[in-house]
């Protein structure tokens, strides 16, 4: 593929549609606005279709032991890899973290790494296997660029639909992947074949502890139990109210299915991103979800629903979002909380510890976007050396041969009984758009910075785009 064009591409990986798509998209029309070529679209086809892109930063979103065999054949190929941690805003206590989302090997194939907030920054700098002046950005996450009040008019149309289809809305944000996942090799422990038999680790306990992973097991599992038996509740309660349950995106949907089956006003969707629903809503109940802090971030009244309590895990783990949100450890306080919320006599939770503690965490709350900020050091970055240097000829032969290998075994591996990603599961996180659609959520991107600038984008593949400054 020749992109004719002076400035370094950039290649923007999307694993999840519905999380990450919009907040992409609106660092894509940044950089484009800027002279970069953008290429964008699913995660898993960018990365099978590597070798047939021009040398370009690739813009990553994690650094395990998972990575490496990606980061070498890219490295071969020529590509710059510079990443963010998307699980490093809520994240595990450090030594699980590092044991869990770091790998000693993988994180020396980065050049530069983007941080959340300072909280994120520290965590990086403490990691003992950091490489020697590694640069570390802090320039906040595209994801927080879309709770701004500036870019909230690019979800006000869906926010007007969902308050016209729903009416009042209870917001149930559930995150019980770890216990509940979409396919069960995801979860925690991969499920046993018969009694006493001990569980081997899944795929969400790879790099912890068995006593870390067992405990929060339980303790997930605990408030998965308590979370089934509170939406019947809700929807009995508060019959003026619409109870929207909307799972994890890597969860199985069907308990809440079942259980809206016996209710009279439960929904349950993963429909969309979260923002506007955040705008619709009169409140959001969760449990030591990203989304608590989403919700304190533009204003809701959010609730952290402790009925089972583990400070290992709601203080370390989960500690932002749960300490950012009203806690209710029972019924009776739920209730009352939620009495006042609707009366207007409670708000969304504040006070001066809880905003120092989210600015430690978050960047860019204020001021230039993270997507802006993100940009500036790539164009300083690359203000010296405006081509990546081309790798020599048996380098890239042979990170050619590694992709088409690789894109052989991943295609092939997908049928085999027992993965944990058939094709069903990413087309679940990515089910894909036309280019209409793209278009669409483009001009939506550039309305709600307020910007004329004219952008393109055409079809490279089924679910990969490129995007760049319009010719005309």
């Amino acid at each position: 593929m020749k992109i004719d064009n002076p400035k370094v591409s950039l290649i923007i990986p999307v694993e999840n549609q519905v999380r990450e798509l919009d907040p992409k998209l609106l660092l894509a029309c940044i950089a484009a606005k800027r002279g970069f070529p953008v290429i964008i679209g699913s995660h898993r086809e960018i990365d099978l279709r590597i070798n047939y892109f021009p040398r370009s930063l690739y813009l990553n979103k994690s650094m395990t032991e998972r990575n490496i065999k990606m980061f070498q054949i890219m490295q071969k190929l020529g590509h710059e890899i510079l990443t963010w941690d998307e699980e490093a805003l809520v994240h595990l206590p450090a030594d699980t973290y590092y044991s869990r989302r770091l790998s000693p090997t993988a994180i020396r194939y980065n050049s530069d790494l983007f941080a959340w907030g300072e909280d994120n920054a520290e965590l990086w700098r403490q990691y003992p296997h950091l490489p020697e002046n590694m640069p570390i950005h802090v320039t906040g996450n595209p994801r927080s660029d879309m709770l701004r009040p500036e870019l909230r008019s690019f979800y006000q149309p869906e926010a007007e639909e969902l308050r016209k289809t729903n009416g009042r809305i209870i917001l149930v944000n559930t995150n019980f992947n770890h216990v509940n996942a979409f396919f069960p090799a995801q979860n925690l422990f991969r499920p046993v074949n018969s009694p006493g038999e001990i569980p081997q680790f899944g795929k969400a306990g790879v790099g912890m502890s068995r006593e870390f992973a067992e405990g929060l097991r339980d303790h997930k599992q605990a408030i998965f139990d308590a979370f089934q038996q509170l939406i019947p509740i809700l929807d009995q309660t508060y019959p003026e109210h619409t109870i929207i349950v909307r799972p994890h995106p890597t969860e199985n949907q069907q308990v809440y299915m079942d259980i809206a089956k016996g209710c009279q006003r439960v929904k349950v969707t993963n429909e969309g991103n979260v923002v506007p629903w955040l705008m619709a809503t009169d409140v959001v109940i969760h449990n030591g979800c990203t989304t608590g802090v989403e919700a304190y971030m533009m204003g809701v009244p959010a609730i952290t629903y402790r009925a089972k309590v583990n400070e290992t895990y709601d203080m370390g783990f989960y500690r932002l979002p749960n300490l950012i949100s009203h806690a209710c450890y029972d019924l009776d306080q739920l209730h009352t909380s939620l009495d006042k919320i609707f009366k207007g006599e409670l708000g969304a939770a504040g006070g001066p510890e809880r905003e120092a503690l989210v600015n430690h965490y978050l960047a860019a709350q204020e001021g230039p976007l993270a997507c802006e900020r993100i940009v500036d050091v790539i164009e300083q970055k690359m203000q010296s050396r405006p081509i990546l240097p081309k790798p020599p000829v048996t380098d890239r032969m042979t990170g050619r041969v590694l992709a088409n290998s690789r894109r052989f075994y991943k295609n092939f591996k997908q049928y085999l009984p027992g993965t944990h990603a058939p094709p069903v599961f990413h087309r679940h996180r990515y089910p894909g758009l036309s280019l209409q659609e793209l278009m669409n959520r483009i001009n939506k991107v550039q309305q709600a910075l307020g910007d004329s600038y004219k952008i393109d984008a055409e079809k490279i593949s089924d679910q990969i785009f490129l995007i760049k400054e319009s010719e005309r």
